[in-house]
């Protein structure tokens, strides 16, 4: 059994990640935790999330000491805010937890693009030069070894997934630049209220346009450079991303589904559609992505679903938790 810590257990991935932890039979909840400064400080979770009444009644501990707790546990999950993370990880890992951070504070190697990006001035290039990234399906070796696991953005995922083999395999024309228009539920946004996620405020709307920090972490992932534009749906959590690519000349849809076989036929949280394409009905409350596409000449459209709150963050955490120490890769997600 690990004993695992979750920081920042209140929140909608917190929770999330509490709650397959639980029935993980390797895993031991120790602690859950949030900030001093929180009112949800001293409360039981199940309080917070009246589903998790009987099953997890345990308290949320103010973190006042993170050597203390280090010393009780193996595993941190930090479902925490990137400046928070950015403080938080290298207690732990010095304390010689293994830590999943699903913040941005350790995705991309590259001090200027926390300045650039997230505000901040990255004060850890040790940690963040080890850090690995968790994309699970094409990751996982580094992941086996990994003392910090970086997981990615909800967005970033279900692009990347996507783009990724046919980036691979040479398939797309490097004369267009992949054009991703991605809708997320407002749970993406976080727990703490806000007029812009107010349901009575909230309507289809694109927001940080050519400036927004997940396209810096799709194209340094996918190494090349990419359209990115988010919107703002008003429906609670799923993403659905659309992705308007060139394929080079004589590709065939044919190729397009090989590619994509080849890459996801053993990745049991990638599920490819033979005919139509994915919803966000068909993944909310599921780990999986899903992706499926069409092709008309030279031109292809790929659609890509995930659970921004699942696949997007918690359970791609715990998946590369099960890569880390070995168990099953859906052990306590199906």
């Amino acid at each position: 059994m690990l004993n695992t810590l979750i920081v920042g257990a209140s929140g909608y991935a917190g929770v999330e990640l509490a709650t397959r932890l639980n029935r993980h039979p390797h895993m031991n909840i120790t602690a859950l935790a949030v900030s001093a400064q929180s009112p949800d400080a001293g409360k039981l979770l199940s309080e917070l999330h009246p589903q998790l009444k009987g099953v997890i009644d345990l308290p949320l501990q103010p973190l006042q000491d993170p050597a203390a707790l280090a010393e009780q546990v193996d595993v941190v999950f930090l479902a925490t805010a990137h400046e928070v993370s950015h403080d938080l990880a290298p207690q732990f890992l010095n304390a010689g937890c293994v830590v999943f951070d699903l913040s941005g504070a350790f995705r991309v190697t590259d001090e200027a693009f926390y300045r650039d990006f997230y505000g901040f001035t990255h004060q850890h290039p040790d940690w963040l030069n080890k850090a690995v990234y968790g994309l699970a399906e094409w990751n996982a070796p580094a992941i086996r070894e990994a003392e910090l696991v970086a997981v990615p953005g909800c967005y970033p995922t279900a692009a990347q997934l996507a783009l990724k083999p046919l980036l691979q395999d040479g398939l797309l024309h490097g004369d267009q630049w992949p054009v991703i228009n991605a809708t997320s539920g407002v749970s993406g946004a976080g727990r703490k209220a806000s007029m812009k996620t107010s349901f009575c405020e909230v309507s289809l709307q694109p927001y940080g346009i050519f400036h927004h920090r997940h396209q810096p972490e799709i194209a340094r992932h996918l190494d090349t450079p990419v359209i990115f534009t988010p919107h703002l749906g008003a429906f609670p959590r799923g993403i659905l991303e659309t992705i308007t690519c060139r394929l080079q000349p004589d590709v065939t849809a044919a190729a397009v589904a090989e590619s994509y076989q080849q890459a996801y036929r053993h990745k049991p949280l990638v599920r490819l559609y033979d005919r139509g394409v994915p919803s966000i009905n068909g993944v909310v409350g599921l780990p999986y992505c899903d992706i499926g596409f069409a092709v008309q000449g030279e031109h292809l459209i790929i659609v890509s679903a995930v659970d921004n709150l699942l696949k997007g963050a918690a359970t791609q955490a715990i998946q590369c938790l099960n890569i880390r120490f070995g168990f099953a890769e859906t052990q306590s997600l199906i």
